[in-house]
């Protein structure tokens, strides 16, 4: 319900955000940096005058959901195909090393197994909205890393998602399940065979039917994300990923270029002009630093280990395909920023820990308050340092001789 209270908010945030997005901006620095930092000084961080409710939770969820319906929209289904395999060799580079160093970091400071294990899941989960957002702000997300760091984030959900299962089944009954964890592998082969039968077979007939009446137009790629991020969630992925894929069904290739460039503008007018600022601002809510040395210690070893952790694994993954180093820090520090999936997956576990405390299955906590909070911080932390990390190293790595593609673009958007 639209209340008073929520359109001042609304007032507050947007405004706010787009004060600090054009200071950052005009320092050559992500909008998103402005955006956070709204959120940290209205919200309760800092000043307390703007607090999370149902309606901005909603407007945030929608925000990476045009997101990614607009990122899908504009990378070539080819390219992506073309970098499947050095993007799943970063995933897994990227998953295994942070979920270990997790582990060990939890552990040393008097985690449990389950705790250890639930914090390694936590610092292995790269959001896949935020280097979208990341990304598009830079001009690089056509160039093959973008490509590689998109499919290696989507791979990387899916890792997650199936680490959770075994871990929320491994916690229950002090086994591992295959049988869910089979059935999930199936639910997501089949969600993509379906998706790209029905993109190669079926929605370039349709696309191409589109008039330039852009109401319709508009309404027929709203129509096709919400039923693909309905089957995303049914195949046990984050409706984000059914909306990136949806956009690959309305892309520029297969459709008139005038229909294309009125969904495109809507888009990206309703997501970066309107629902992105929400969802980082309220992403920054969730900031709470504990003022006790213990805390601060066990979370600032926790995002060294995250950050080094994404750095090298992914790295090394991207190294394995015949990338040079500098290409290979790139990929790593574009695969580091966390974000909305990894709270989900820790509230998530946080209630499922709960419930099997009540039920006597367990006697100690999932995930502790004190690990959720120094998680949340580590998230918050890596998503500011993601675009500065990966800006610097791209500016250092694009000589004026260079003649990689992502320092065309960047080049091109400079200009």
């Amino acid at each position: 319900m639209i209340t008073a209270k929520l359109i001042i908010n609304l007032f507050l945030i947007l405004s706010t955000a787009w004060i600090l997005g054009l200071a950052f901006s005009r320092y050559g620095l992500p909008a998103m940096l402005g955006e956070l930092l709204a959120g940290v000084i209205l919200g309760p961080p800092l000043l307390g005058i703007v607090s999370s409710s149902p309606g901005l939770e909603i407007l945030a969820e929608l925000g990476i959901f045009f997101v990614m319906f607009h990122t899908g929209m504009e990378l070539n289904p080819k390219e992506l195909l073309e970098n499947m395999w050095p993007s799943l060799s970063v995933a897994i580079g990227g998953f295994i090393l942070p979920f270990t160093l997790g582990y060990l970091a939890a552990w040393l400071f008097g985690g449990t197994v389950y705790q250890s294990l639930f914090v390694g899941m936590g610092v292995s989960i790269t959001a896949i909205a935020v280097q979208a957002v990341i990304l598009h702000s830079m001009k690089i997300h056509h160039s093959s890393i973008g490509h590689i760091i998109i499919g290696a984030a989507i791979a990387d959900d899916i890792l997650s998602l199936m680490a959770l299962s075994v871990l929320l089944g491994l916690a229950e009954t002090g086994s591992v399940a295959f049988k869910p964890m089979l059935w999930i592998v199936l639910k997501v082969v089949a969600f993509f065979g379906f998706t790209i039968a029905v993109g190669h077979y079926v929605m370039p007939k349709i696309t191409r039917r589109l008039t330039n009446r852009g109401e319709k137009a508009f309404t027929f790629a709203i129509v096709t994300a919400l039923v693909m991020a309905f089957l995303a969630e049914q195949a046990g992925l984050h409706l984000i990923i059914g909306a990136f894929l949806a956009g690959q069904f309305v892309r520029k290739e297969i459709m008139d270029d005038r229909v294309f460039k009125i969904i495109n503008d809507r888009f990206l007018g309703i997501s970066y002009g309107f629902l992105v600022p929400i969802f980082f601002a309220t992403l920054s809510f969730h900031l709470h630093v504990p003022t006790d040395a213990t805390f601060i210690g066990f979370a600032a070893v926790l995002i060294l280990v995250a950050v080094m952790g994404k750095l090298v694994g992914c790295g090394l993954g991207a190294a394995a395909f015949k990338y040079n180093f500098y290409e290979s820090v790139i990929i790593g520090f574009g695969m580091n920023g966390r974000g909305a999936v990894e709270l989900v997956v820790a509230m998530v576990v946080i209630k499922y820990s709960d419930t099997l405390l009540a039920d006597g299955t367990i006697n100690a906590p999932l995930l502790t308050q004190s690990q959720f909070s120094a998680l949340v911080l580590m998230a918050f932390v890596t998503t500011l340092m993601a675009p500065l990390t990966l800006r610097w190293m791209v500016n250092r790595t694009c000589l004026p001789d260079e003649k990689a593609d992502f320092c065309r673009l960047m080049d091109e958007s400079e200009r």
